[in-house]
């Protein structure tokens, strides 16, 4: 099943760069159709990793990956614009930095690696926001990481949202779905259209 959802998420080893584009769009567009296919091809995986079910799958730097991506992305996916869009979200900084720790995100093509480090740059910790540029800028410098603009744009929001947190020390646009009171300052950067 780990390389199952590896495939849905990545496509075909060798992907042309038009095609890997393609995929960053429906990645991080919000795409309702896309949302569906995953809720009916891996929703009660999405359960089992956010209950705890699927630690094992750490013991592989591609079952790793897999299970941070039931942990990360999935969620918000499946949960967009609710507070469970974050569930899994300790439990995937946890699990992404453990791995690192090992060096499976070092086993990984450079295109999957960036997946590894998602759960980092979503972190409301300027310690791990630290760490995610950190990784991320390390990745772009990789001669894998082609095609090379796509890696830099990685790079820029990690940067992005490391800011929002040495700002604020959360990220305001979760506010609402958290039910947490917004500041002033808070509300003007939303007004603003910040957010992600």
């Amino acid at each position: 099943m780990t390389e199952t959802i590896l495939e849905f998420w990545f496509g075909a080893d060798n992907l042309e760069s038009e095609e890997q584009a393609r995929l960053a769009q429906r990645w991080f567009s919000g795409d309702a159709q896309f949302d569906a296919e995953i809720r009916r091809r891996f929703g009660s995986l999405v359960d089992a990793a956010l209950a705890g079910e699927l630690s094992a799958w750490s013991a592989q730097p591609r079952s790793w990956l897999a299970l941070l991506l039931l942990l990360d992305q999935f969620p918000r996916n499946l949960y967009r614009g609710s507070a469970q869009a974050f569930a899994g979200d300790h439990r995937a900084q946890a699990t992404a930095l453990a791995g690192i720790a090992r060096g499976d995100d070092l086993a990984l093509p450079a295109r999957y690696r960036a997946f590894a480090y998602l759960p980092l740059e979503h972190a409301e910790e300027i310690v791990l926001q630290r760490h995610s540029v950190d990784l991320f800028r390390r990745l772009a410098a990789d001669p894998e990481a082609q095609p090379a603009e796509q890696f830099l744009m990685y790079v820029e929001y990690a940067k992005a949202h490391h800011d929002v947190i040495a700002r604020f020390g959360r990220f305001p646009h979760r506010n609402a779905v958290l039910g947490r009171a917004v500041t002033a300052e808070e509300q003007v950067y939303l007004d603003q259209g910040g957010g992600f």
